[in-house]
């Protein structure tokens, strides 16, 4: 993987891991006010969504050395 592509993917990571922190503090702010169950569980499979996609990204971008 060229050094490009790998500077492109730690962007990737960076916004989805933003992201992924929004989406809880968005969940904590929803439970906080009350808000619909259905909407709080819709927001909290997104960012389940989010964090397998992080998980993904980072085993492309850390080597794989066996010591």
């Amino acid at each position: 993987m060229s050094d490009q592509d790998q500077a492109e993917l730690r962007v990737r990571l960076a916004r989805l891991e933003l992201e992924h922190e929004d989406f809880s503090h968005a969940i904590d702010a929803m439970i906080a006010q009350g808000e619909d169950a259905l909407r709080i569980q819709r927001f909290k499979k997104k960012k389940l969504q989010l964090k397998d996609e992080i998980a993904k990204l980072r085993d492309r971008t850390i080597p794989n050395i066996i010591a």
